[in-house]
C-alpha cells in the first residue's frame, strides 16, 4: 500500500493535487507540515499533521517539521475571525525547544536513513529578509486579485468573519508561500501537507514555485477533525488536550480518548494510532458485537498514551480509572498524586474538616455523620458500618474505625465510599 492510498483508508485525504501520488511512487521525496509555535506544547491537534508525517516516513519519504517562527509572529487568518497576538524571539526559541522533544516521541530523527525527520524553523531564513527584498523577489509574482479570491482572505474582507483584515495578515500566504519554495530550492521538498484549511496557502506555495523557479510541486490536505456531536475535536470544557504532561496529565490525556463516542472512535482509531488496516476492521468488527465493552476506545486510549507519555503512564491511568469504578485497591490509591486524585474524583461531594482534629484521631462515626453529612444520622451510619458497607481510602472499616492524619492521602485528602459507587472527598485543612 503507497502513502496516498494509506491516508485514503484512514479518512486522512480531503484533496490532493493532481500528479501527488505519482510523483511520491517515483522517487523518494521531502514533504512538510507547519506548525505554529503559539504553545510550548502540542495540543492534540496538531497530532493529525504529525500523523501524516509519519505515515510518510513509515513510506521511505522524508519528514519535514516546519515551525513557523516567522508565521508565527504574523498570525494566519485561516479559519480564524480575529488576529492573534504576535510573541517574542525569546518564547518562539522556548517553544521551539519544547515541541522538538515532544516531536522525537512521534518522529524518527535519529535514523541513519536519508529519509530521517528534520525540524526547520522559517524564522531562521525570514528573519535576515528585509522588506523591500521580499516585495521585489516575491510579492511580484503573485497578484492581489490571486490573493484576494482565497476563501480564507475573502471571509475577512467581506465581515463575513471578523471586522476586516490587517496587511499583516494579508500578507501570511505569500510568508508561507515562500517557505514551501525556500524547502523546494534547499530540501528537495516537494509536498506540503496540512488541514482543508491550509489549501489555499499550500496552493499559493505551488504557484510561487512554478512562477519563480518553472519547478513543480504538490499539494495534499486532510478533513479537519470533527466530533460527531458537532463539538470542536479536541477541545473540553478546560480547553486544548495538551501532549505536555505538566498541562494535561496522562490520566485526563488517557480519559480524554477513552471516553469518545463509539462513532468517533472509530474514526479517531484510524487517524491517531498506528494498527493496520485488518487489524482495525477486526477490532470495529468485535466493538460492534459488543459495544459495551468499549474495546475500540481502550485500544485506541492505550496506543496513544503509550506512544505520547509512557507504558507506565498508561498502567497508572488504567489503574487510576479502574479506582473510580471499583476495581481499583488501596495500593492504587495511594500511588496517585495530588492532581491525578483530583482528576479521578472530579465531580464527587467534597466535605472540609479540621486537620488539627485528626492529630487526635475522630471516630468514624462522628466523622461521617457529624463532621460531615456522607450519612443523615449516627444510626443509619453505624448499621451499613456493621455491615461491612463503607470503606476509608478503598480499605473496608467497622465502626471502631480511628480516622487520623496517618489516613490522609497526600497529606490532605481522604476517600470515602458509602456502598459500591457513593464516593466522597474529604479535604483536611
Amino acid at each position: 500500500m503507497n502513502f496516498v492510498e494509506e491516508l485514503q483508508w484512514r479518512g486522512m485525504v480531503h484533496t490532493i493535487m493532481p500528479g501527488t501520488e505519482e510523483i511520491l511512487n517515483k522517487e523518494m521525496i521531502s514533504a512538510y507540515v507547519g506548525i505554529d509555535p503559539t504553545a510550548d506544547s502540542l495540543h492534540i491537534g496538531h497530532l493529525v499533521g504529525v500523523m501524516m508525517l509519519k505515515h510518510l516516513q513509515r513510506n521511505g519519504h522524508k519528514p519535514i517539521v516546519l515551525l513557523g517562527g516567522a508565521t508565527g509572529m504574523i498570525g494566519d487568518p485561516s479559519g480564524k475571525s480575529e488576529e492573534r497576538n504576535l510573541l517574542d524571539e525569546d518564547t518562539l526559541r522556548h517553544n521551539q525547544d519544547c515541541l522538538q522533544k515532544q516531536l522525537t516521541k512521534l518522529l524518527d530523527f535519529d535514523t541513519n536513513e536519508a529519509n530521517r525527520a528534520e525540524l526547520v524553523n522559517n524564522y531562521d531564513w525570514m528573519k535576515e529578509f528585509s522588506f523591500l527584498d521580499f516585495i521585489r523577489d516575491i510579492g511580484k509574482h503573485i497578484t492581489v486579485n490571486y490573493m484576494m479570491a482565497k476563501d480564507s482572505v475573502k471571509k475577512r474582507l467581506t465581515g463575513e468573519a471578523g471586522d476586516g483584515m490587517s496587511f499583516t495578515e494579508f500578507t501570511y500566504q505569500l510568508v508561507q508561500g515562500y517557505d514551501f519554495l525556500h524547502l523546494y530550492k534547499h530540501n528537495n521538498c516537494k509536498l506540503q501537507m496540512g488541514g482543508s484549511d491550509q489549501w489555499g496557502n499550500i496552493t499559493t506555495g505551488t504557484e510561487l514555485i512554478r512562477r519563480k523557479t518553472g519547478g513543480e510541486a504538490f499539494a495534499l490536505t486532510c478533513p479537519l477533525i470533527t466530533k460527531a456531536d458537532g463539538g470542536k475535536f479536541g477541545k473540553t470544557e478546560t480547553g486544548n488536550v495538551w501532549l505536555d504532561p505538566e498541562r494535561t496529565s496522562p490520566y485526563k490525556f488517557y480519559q480524554f480518548w477513552l471516553n469518545t463516542s463509539d462513532t468517533d472512535a472509530e474514526k479517531y482509531i484510524r487517524i491517531f494510532t498506528l494498527y493496520g488496516k485488518e487489524e482495525i476492521d477486526a477490532m470495529i468488527a468485535e466493538h460492534q458485537t459488543a459495544p459495551h465493552q468499549r474495546l475500540l476506545q481502550k485500544a485506541l486510549a492505550k496506543d496513544i498514551t503509550i506512544r505520547i507519555h509512557s507504558e507506565a503512564d498508561f498502567q497508572a491511568a488504567v489503574e487510576a480509572s479502574e479506582i473510580l469504578f471499583g476495581k481499583g485497591t488501596a495500593e492504587a490509591l495511594h500511588k496517585l498524586d495530588e492532581e491525578t486524585l483530583l482528576s479521578v474524583f472530579e465531580g464527587v461531594p467534597q466535605f472540609e474538616i479540621q486537620k488539627t482534629e485528626l492529630f487526635n484521631g475522630i471516630g468514624i462515626v462522628d466523622l461521617v455523620a457529624e463532621k460531615t453529612s456522607i450519612f443523615p444520622s449516627k444510626g443509619e451510619a453505624r448499621r451499613m458500618l456493621k455491615d461491612g458497607g463503607v470503606q476509608v481510602n478503598k480499605a473496608k472499616i467497622g465502626e471502631d474505625f480511628i480516622a487520623n492524619a496517618s489516613h490522609l492521602l497526600s497529606q490532605k485528602y481522604m476517600l470515602v465510599q458509602k456502598g459500591k459507587k457513593n464516593y466522597y472527598l474529604l479535604i483536611a485543612r
